[in-house]
Parts: C-alpha cells; sequence; structure tokens
C-alpha cells in the first residue's frame, strides 16, 4: 500500500510537470535538456559499472546529449543558424578518436555503447523540437499540442493496459522480455488511444488548435503510431536491462525506477511520430 501511494504520488509530480513545461517553449527545452542529460548519466553509469572492460565517458556523453537538445531547440525555433551543429559533431570526432590513444580492452564496445547514448537517448529527446515546432507561411511558430499528445497517448496506452491486461490477460505478448505484458492488455490501450485521438480532432477542431490540420483517421494513426512504437520501446529498454542484469534503471523516481525505467517507451514513440507526420506531408 505504501509503494502505492508514493508510487501515485510521483506520477502525479511527474506528469504534471510534463504537462506544464510543454506550455511554455523555455520550460520545455530546460525540461527535457535536464531530462536528456540524467538519462544519458544513468545510461553511462549502468555500462561502466556492468559491463566488464566496457568504459563510457560519462561527462562527455552527457554534455554532448544535452548539447544536442538544445542544438535541435535553437536550430527548430529559428535562433540558431546550422552551424549550431558543429561543437556537437566534434565532441562525436573525439569521442571516436580518443579511444585511439586510451588503450581500453575493449575499444569497439566502448565505441558502441557511447553512440547508443547518442542514437538511442540523445537524438529521441532532440527529435521533440521538431514535433513542437513548425512553419506556418510565415514564421516559426510553437504548439504544444503534437509533442503533448505523444505522452498523452502513451500514458493512456500504459492505463489501458494495465487494465485490461488485468482484468482479460490471458496471452503473453513478449514472455522473454516483459512476463506481465499480455496481448489482450497491448490491444485494450491501443484501442483507448485510438479512441482518444479521435476525440482529441474533435476537440481541437472545436478550440481552433488543430495546428497540423490531422483529420480523424490521421490523429488515429498517430496514436496507433505512439502506441506500436512505444510498445516496442518498452520491450527494448527490457532487452537492455536484462542483457546488463538488472531490474530496474535506477531509483531516483520512487516507485517508477530510474529514468529510462519511465521513459523507455517515449524514445521509440517520440522519433516514429516524427516518421509518422513527416510521411503525411508527402502523401
Amino acid at each position: 500500500m505504501k509503494n502505492f501511494i508514493v508510487r501515485t504520488i510521483t506520477g502525479v509530480f511527474f506528469v504534471a510537470a510534463i504537462v506544464v513545461s510543454f506550455l511554455n517553449p523555455r520550460a520545455m527545452a530546460l525540461l527535457f535538456a535536464l531530462v536528456t542529460g540524467m538519462t544519458i548519466w544513468e545510461f553511462a553509469g549502468l555500462v561502466n559499472d556492468r559491463r566488464t572492460a566496457v568504459t563510457v565517458n560519462r561527462f562527455i556523453s552527457t554534455v554532448a546529449g544535452v548539447y544536442l537538445f538544445l542544438s535541435m531547440a535553437g536550430f527548430n525555433s529559428g535562433l540558431t543558424p546550422s552551424s549550431v551543429f558543429i561543437p556537437y559533431l566534434v565532441s562525436i570526432i573525439y569521442l571516436l578518436v580518443a579511444e585511439l590513444y586510451l588503450k581500453a580492452e575493449d575499444p569497439i564496445h566502448d565505441w558502441a555503447y557511447t553512440m547508443l547514448a547518442q542514437v538511442y537517448i540523445a537524438l529521441p529527446f532532440s527529435l521533440l523540437n521538431v514535433l513542437a515546432y513548425r512553419w506556418d507561411g510565415q514564421q516559426v511558430v510553437y504548439s504544444y499540442l503534437t509533442p503533448l499528445s505523444v505522452f498523452v497517448f502513451l500514458w493512456l496506452n500504459d492505463t489501458g493496459a494495465y487494465l485490461c491486461g488485468s482484468l482479460l490477460g490471458r496471452h503473453k505478448l513478449f514472455p522473454r522480455m516483459s512476463p506481465g505484458k499480455s496481448w489482450e492488455g497491448s490491444i485494450g490501450g491501443g484501442l483507448l488511444v485510438v479512441l482518444v485521438a479521435v476525440g482529441a480532432h474533435w476537440l481541437t477542431e472545436h478550440l481552433g488548435v488543430n495546428h497540423l490540420g490531422l483529420n480523424a483517421a490521421e490523429w488515429a494513426g498517430l496514436g496507433l503510431t505512439v502506441v506500436v512504437f512505444g510498445t516496442w520501446g518498452d520491450l527494448i529498454e527490457s532487452l537492455f536491462k536484462r542483457t546488463i542484469g538488472i531490474k530496474d534503471s535506477g531509483s531516483i523516481l520512487p516507485g517508477h525506477g530510474g529514468m529510462l525505467d519511465r521513459f523507455d517507451s517515449s524514445l521509440l514513440a517520440i522519433p516514429a511520430a516524427v516518421v509518422y507526420l513527416y510521411t503525411l506531408t508527402l502523401l
């Protein structure tokens, strides 16, 4: 009971912090720059502690990831030119070249885990800026609706999957990676998200804030994309944890584990949402 209360309180504050941050572009940039840094720091620490003979430069990897996020924020908002990415590229080159001189026992895996931190964590969080900023024909404008929708869909999917899985779950979705997930739960969570996504179309049209101009089917498609790739994101993090032999990625969020535990689904759902929305513009 105590753990449930702690988990609930943490969850409420977590959701509130994300929702409020999206209402202001500066708050969003600051919060998710912090989230990016904390997640990479956690990831690098886990690798260094649990993988024999592997060493990730924790400090430079974290700084590089945070810089990538802030660079994307500046570039997508129109505040900075594309040259803002040059220091990030220099840091990546350094992380690769440095292995020539460190005489590490396993440089290949050092490279692999170092680059994984950037591709798996820094890049997806940075793509939130692609969802948040758009060109309206005259200027770059900020819109909280799309990135916030991704997180709302993920939260609803988790809730629906838990409730349906608890009541109806019989068939395991992926027992090797996540024994607690069921097909019934996943389908229930997905249906809930699709229904809410269609409702989001009606609501945004009614309020005049459907800035992307998505119709009901396209909103439903966005919801389904987030559900499918969010589920895969969850399973990918489970694979990572099983590979290095841990149950939770950390304990920074009471009742919810670590940063990777809390954001695992979004690390695949965010890039998938970007691809989905850009694909719609090409159709």
